[in-house]
């Protein structure tokens, strides 16, 4: 047996001796209060539960073969409860893999699916096997290996960022760098991500969020439609819970396992760069009733899943089948992966996909204050950790702003979307609300006071957005006015219909100037928006340099050209990539946007809505031109911080005026989405454009001024 260390496990252990022989193998009764299967310094610790089953026994198999070499039933003496608990000494982990069989009645109109036949795989696997080529079909069983778990993190500090105070990147891991423009050695890797941070920290995000990680299989569902194989490339049909997806690691060699994932993580912590994960707990790649049994369905159907009175699946996830996440069990079993990747990943964040779910009761029905989510805001591991809510689910439940958030849980505003988009392609009606999502949705998230750091929480309970992995990209927000998802499938029924995009006046593709420099005018107009909006940004890897998914609104199946990043773009339209740069950086210098300051010295309110009359705070609720007004003291620079923020959507020039300031102060010119005769959309500190009381604002254009003293020789704006 090969010598291991292992962190965390007494020095006791090693003293363990065994206490009888299974099938050969000497075992003793094991860690019963320990899930999955633990390296010790003597040999491995298996431990698994099943409330309903009747027997169990391990599975060892050599690695990458289907049949087992060993089986060994758990004695009745290594069963305390409805945990079973052995140690088997002398295990080499760089030697076998493992699964699980379990007995017990089938009885499938009473949600009981037991098979003594059936492989399993450990609910509570580090690491997953059976699935390695992408795209290739499972061949066989699931099995999992062993982990040892030794990286050494050094002494790097937890993240002290509040929410307010990120701008998030949502990426796809496999498509951010498989395109053979993406330049790296290791396309469609984790350790293909790491060779980009050099362009996430010039981009100036401080915090990625990475789609599906957990083991997933692409293939489970794949079909082929006009001569192209179409599999579940986003990953959302989790496979473990607490296993990184295999098809992501480009050095798979034994003791390896997670290490890749790990340094990916390191390398952008030292570079000031969060890591939150889209994690997917309403459901899992077992299905509906025609689904595979391979891990939950077999060890404890009627405990892990959602059940109507015949045993059958609800569906709140749209995927087949629901997560039972406020049975006490799954419970436990949530707040375990939790930890294990706030601890072993070091991960700064979660983003809950379709979080409503997580609220639900066992027979599907809202839980007013749902255990689960209370549990997670309470947990003492996950005290510092980012907690954010898709704030609705398939089945209907919509809780964007009242999310039951234990003053903890963030949310991503849906109403920003959907009433910025509308407002930004010329839909006045949507005035009032695209003021107050700019202002920090202070109507949904200002209700209670964060006594911390002396702020309103709700700031940091709004993660605000107008693209995300589901949706048009940016570049398709202006180029279509409907989906294009025939390459789908499904005759172009699936996807939303309610995008609220505009094609700029030809749908598509187009060489036409005029309509070209309209788009990205456009693009601008909701980066500048986006960037100058109270609350946290998030906007989708490759809106920076006009990405573009060809008009498919949910490429969810679509591993090729439509989801993955063309680099060749960041070249083509590298004059966007640094409008996105300046705005992130004017974000960060700029504190007054994130969050309440003390009061100016100028003496302006901290947060106004303005007419095009900036006397005139009142907005008509048909309004087509609006101002967003942010002011107060920075401790840190000693000076106001002032940003005034004028929106036009109307198609003509509209002349706006400009709050009078103190008699030291005036306005100068930040960005000017339109642009000017050089092609300039904004001006460092030093280069602005001192501004007099008004100022013209040109068609559909978006204007950022910042108040400060008057130092800079005077021109007319």
């Amino acid at each position: 047996m090969k010598h291991y260390t292992q962190k965390y496990i007494p020095e006791l252990h090693s003293s363990l001796t065994p206490m009888a022989e299974i099938e050969g193998f000497p075992v003793r009764p094991g860690l019963f209060d320990v899930h999955g299967a633990m390296l010790l310094s003597v040999g491995v610790n298996f431990t698994v539960h099943t409330h309903h089953g009747t027997s169990c026994a391990l599975l060892l198999f050599h690695r990458n073969e289907t049949s087992p070499y060993a089986r060994l039933p758990f004695p009745q003496a290594y069963k305390i409860g409805d945990v079973y608990s052995m140690i088997v000494f002398g295990l080499d982990i760089e030697d076998f893999e493992y699964a699980y069989q379990v007995d017990g009645p089938y009885e499938p109109k009473q949600g009981l699916l037991f098979n003594r036949d059936s492989i399993l795989l450990d609910p509570y696997a580090r690491y997953v096997t059976g699935q390695r080529i992408w795209g290739d079909r499972k061949s066989g069983c699931y099995h999992a290996r062993v982990v040892n778990d030794s990286f050494d993190w050094g002494d790097m500090p937890q993240s002290n960022r509040t929410m307010s105070d990120l701008v998030i990147y949502e990426l796809h891991v496999r498509g951010f760098t498989y395109h053979p423009s993406s330049g790296v050695s290791h396309p469609g890797t984790f350790a293909g991500l790491m060779e980009k941070i050099p362009y996430l920290k010039e981009l100036g995000i401080n915090a990625v969020e990475l789609m599906p990680v957990f083991e997933f299989d692409e293939a489970i569902s794949s079909r082929e439609v006009d001569g192209k194989v179409l599999l579940d490339y986003w990953g959302y049909n989790t496979v473990g819970f607490f296993a990184p997806n295999t098809n992501y690691i480009a050095d798979n060699n034994p003791g390896r396992e997670g290490t890749e994932l790990k340094l990916l993580i390191k390398a952008l912590h030292a570079n000031g760069i969060e890591v939150i994960l889209d994690v997917v707990f309403n459901h899992t790649a077992e299905g509906n009733e025609k689904g595979p049994v391979f891990c939950f369905k077999g060890f404890d159907n009627k405990v892990y899943y959602m059940l109507t009175p015949n045993g059958n699946y609800y569906n709140f996830s749209g995927c087949g089948n629901t997560l039972n996440c406020n049975n006490p069990i799954v419970r436990q079993l949530i707040l375990e992966c939790l930890r294990y990747w706030t601890v072993s990943y070091r991960i700064d964040g979660f983003r809950f996909d379709l979080a409503s779910i997580l609220g639900r009761n066992e027979d599907g029905s809202p839980l007013n204050n749902p255990p689960l989510l209370e549990l997670l805001a309470t947990d003492p591991i996950l005290r510092n950790v980012k907690l954010i809510a898709e704030a609705w689910d398939a089945g209907g439940l919509y809780q964007v702003g009242k999310f039951p958030a234990s003053k903890r849980w963030a949310e991503w505003n849906g109403r920003y979307r959907d009433s910025l988009r509308s407002f930004l392609k010329g839909d006045c009606w949507h005035s009032w609300e695209a003021s107050w999502s700019i202002s920090g949705s202070g109507d949904l998230y200002g209700g209670f006071y964060d006594d911390n750091n002396n702020n309103y929480a709700g700031y940091n309970s709004c993660v605000n957005f107008l693209t995300c992995h589901d949706g048009f990209t940016l570049y398709d927000l202006y180029s279509y006015n409907e989906k294009h998802n025939e390459g789908n499938g499904w005759e172009n029924t699936d996807g939303t219909d309610d995008n609220r995009s505009w094609n700029c006046g030809i749908e598509g593709d187009t060489d036409d100037p005029a309509i070209l420099d309209l788009r990205f005018r456009m693009i601008r107009n909701a980066c500048a928006v986006l960037m100058c909006s109270r609350g946290t940004p998030m906007f989708l890897a490759g809106d920076e340099f006009g990405n573009t998914q060809y008009g498919n609104n949910n490429a969810y199946c679509q591993d090729n050209e439509i989801s993955w990043l063309d680099w060749t773009l960041l070249e083509k339209n590298r004059e966007l990539f640094e409008f996105f740069k300046f705005m992130i950086a004017y974000r960060r210098k700029h504190p007054v946007i994130r969050k309440m300051l003390p009061e100016a010295v100028c003496g302006m309110e901290p947060l106004c809505t303005h007419n095009v009359n900036a006397e005139e705070e009142y907005i008509p609720t048909d309004a087509m031109t609006f101002a967003i007004s942010f002011a107060g003291y920075n401790p840190k620079t000693g000076a106001d911080d002032l940003v005034y923020v004028a929106v036009n959507t109307y198609w003509e020039d509209v002349r706006i005026t400009l709050p009078v300031l103190h008699p030291s102060q005036t306005w100068f010119l930040s960005v000017n989405t339109w642009g000017d005769e050089h092609r300039r959309y904004f001006y460092p500190e030093g280069q602005e454009v001192k501004i007099a009381h008004e100022f013209i604002m040109r068609p559909r254009s978006v204007a950022v001024f910042t108040g400060r003293e008057k130092d800079v020789v005077f021109h007319q704006g």
